[in-house]
């Protein structure tokens, strides 16, 4: 299990995302929990990003909404960003 936690700018979003659709915000909750319960060996079966991006993972929630964050397997925390 993951140690997560959620970017300034990502909390914002959601937030505003709250107030305007909340059944997104519950498929964003139940994708952050099956990330962070999920051992090291199955976290690298999320794609990576390209080129400078290539730090940050991806994982689509919604049909066109894609959620990024970074892992830190030595800490095993997760920054959804």
């Amino acid at each position: 299990m993951f140690e997560f936690d959620f970017s300034d700018e990502l909390k914002t979003k959601i937030a505003l995302l709250l107030k305007r659709n909340k059944k997104r915000v519950e498929i964003i909750n139940k994708k952050v929990r099956e990330i962070i319960s999920s051992d090291e060996a199955a976290i690298g079966r999320y794609k990576n990003l390209r080129r400078e991006l290539k730090h940050l993972k991806r994982v689509h929630v919604d049909r066109n909404f894609v959620l990024t964050f970074q892992v830190d397997l030595e800490k095993k925390f997760v920054l959804f960003v």
